[in-house]
């Protein structure tokens, strides 16, 4: 588990889990208010902050287990990186199959690899989890060989050499989700039935080029981490990442002019951006939380932490449980033409309490998604109190 002593972390990567499931689960996603939508396209949105959060939090754990897993020796590291992110990518896979059985005109039925009856149709093979096992991989191995001066170069160079892989796989129109050059060598590797067709194309946000600029995110993350260990948790310190920040927003939008920032292609830009605001919004929780409260926690903090403790299991667990509890149906009511309409749980409790709200419908959508959250909070509160942390 990560260093006690950096608690600022733990809320940090709480805070951006719990975040996670707040714009995962809005009651309906017809009534959402706009801060908690992703970006069209160009753009970043609130939301749109939430994974690179999450990646560079990543990066932050690892400041503090690397050490740990340098004296082991390389063949310990090496075992114990490939396992973990097999386990991780093994995990995502697992979560968009399940729940393996899927109701299709009034009957259960087993979902197909590929789909027999459309075969432009199949399980998607990247994802959240998948991107992350990845990243944390490639990081992993960057920092361990390149160690940090070279993971900075490293860095950059993947940002600059993915800038122009963008501009020379379609100069023509090379940030568009028409233009962009990964769409091809997705369809490629991954083929169609296997992609991601949210926005109405085959078109993959966690795709396999934008998962490179990603990595380095968690190396921005390593780094910072690393130089919080090193010069401990100071006004001083707090004020140097504050400037670092400065300067990665900055220099994020300078580059937004020619590069836009850009979350489903996740463009250089978008890493900068993303990256500085993160050091800017963990500097602050160090000051607050470490220095100007001496490590005192408050009911924020707490609520927070515990979701910090098992980010990934409770992640996983908001995606798998509405699933699950899916298939257990029931007829709410019958429409004009006398065919049943069918609930579940969750459905039922947004429909029939939190729809009912009067005034603006996205009110009860965003209060389903804080009760979602809640509910949530009070299986990772139980795991933190029974000290079960689950960890891959």
């Amino acid at each position: 588990m990560v260093n006690q002593r950096f608690y600022s972390l733990d809320v940090f990567r709480g805070a951006t889990v719990a975040f996670m499931i707040l714009v995962n689960n809005p009651g309906s996603w017809q009534h959402i208010y706009q801060p908690l939508e992703h970006a069209p396209w160009h753009g970043c949105t609130p939301t749109d902050l939430v994974f690179p959060f999450f990646l560079f939090a990543v990066g932050n754990a690892m400041a503090f287990v690397m050490p740990k897993m340098e004296a082991a020796g390389q063949t310990v590291f090496l075992q114990k990186v490939f396992r973990r992110t097999l386990l991780i990518f093994a995990i995502g896979l697992f979560l968009n199959w399940s729940p393996f059985i899927g109701w299709s005109n009034d009957h259960l039925q087993f979902r197909h690899w590929t789909d027999p009856t459309d075969p432009t149709k199949g399980i998607r093979i990247l994802g959240v989890l998948q991107r992350i096992a990845i990243c944390y991989c490639f990081a992993s191995l960057i920092i361990y060989y390149l160690k940090p001066a070279g993971a900075f170069v490293a860095a950059g160079s993947l940002l600059l050499l993915y800038w122009m892989a963008c501009l020379l796989g379609n100069p023509a129109d090379p940030f568009s989700i028409s233009g962009w050059f990964g769409t091809a060598i997705d369809k490629a590797i991954l083929d169609i039935p296997h992609m991601y067709k949210g926005e109405g194309i085959p078109f993959d946000p966690e795709g396999i080029m934008s998962t490179f600029p990603a990595i380095a995110g968690v190396i921005f993350g390593y780094l910072t981490g690393r130089y919080i260990r090193e010069s401990g948790k100071s006004f001083e310190t707090c004020t140097r990442l504050f400037v670092v920040a400065g300067v990665l927003i900055f220099t994020g939008f300078c580059w937004h002019m020619v590069f836009p920032i850009n979350k489903k292609i996740w463009t250089s830009s978008f890493v900068l951006y993303t990256s500085g605001l993160a050091i800017f919004i963990l500097s602050t929780l160090i000051y607050l939380i470490e220095i100007r409260a001496a490590g005192a926690k408050n009911a924020i903090t707490r609520f927070f932490d515990v979701f910090g403790k098992n980010p990934l299991f409770i992640f996983f667990l908001s995606g798998f449980l509405p699933r699950l509890l899916g298939l257990a149906r029931w007829t709410d009511h019958f429409n004009e033409n006398g065919k049943p309409v069918y609930t579940n749980a969750f459905a039922a409790l947004y429909d029939h309490v939190f729809k009912l709200i009067p005034g603006n419908p996205n009110n009860g959508s965003v209060l389903y998604a804080i009760f979602i959250v809640c509910f949530y909070w009070m299986i990772a509160r139980i795991l933190d109190q029974k000290k079960i942390y689950i960890r891959v």
